[in-house]
């Protein structure tokens, strides 16, 4: 099994998109990369812990490649916007990814190089050692799929999926 911690703006989206996968066993959303121990969602709305909203993603790669979970994650966000997504502005929604050792240092960067590929703009995505992972509150955990009612998961993240199935469609489980 891999983990990859990631995060590129608000990690419903992410975790939505993610827990979708064929080999994805885990996605637990979370905080990473600030200096605040033990943050909690209002502190890290805030801006002021230095974290960002990520996704830790446990997946089986003899199912699904690595190059498949971090391609994903460069269609399903902009990597070129600073501490921006859409609405959601701050630090805590910039686009990183926090590896664990030098074997996913060079996985992010080789998928950061191929993003470039597809963006115009300069990407911004961050890439940095992960510090802490902090799993956020139990209501953010598998949010989409929770919330169906809720404006934000139809306006913002069921985009986001009906995306990334048309690009990934062979990746996904079915529905």
């Amino acid at each position: 099994m891999i983990t990859y911690v990631l995060a590129g703006g608000c990690f419903w989206c992410l975790d939505a998109v993610y827990r979708g996968l064929k080999g994805v066993t885990e996605v637990v959303s979370g905080y990473s990369g600030g200096v605040v121990a033990s943050p909690s969602y209002e502190r890290v709305s805030s801006g002021l812990t230095g974290h960002a909203e990520v996704v830790k993603i446990t997946f089986d790669e003899s199912i699904i490649p690595s190059d498949v979970i971090l391609d994903l994650f460069f269609l399903i966000h902009n990597p070129t916007t600073l501490n921006r997504q859409g609405n959601d502005v701050g630090t805590q929604y910039r686009s990183a990814m926090y590896y664990s050792d030098d074997e996913q240092k060079t996985a992010f960067e080789a998928a950061l190089e191929r993003a470039k590929e597809h963006w115009d703009d300069p990407i911004v995505t961050e890439v940095a050692m992960l510090q802490e992972f902090y799993p956020a509150e139990d209501y953010h955990q598998d949010y989409f799929n929770k919330n169906p009612g809720n404006g934000y998961c139809s306006i913002v993240i069921e985009p986001k999926i009906v995306k990334a199935r048309k690009e990934y469609k062979q990746w996904f489980k079915e529905q």
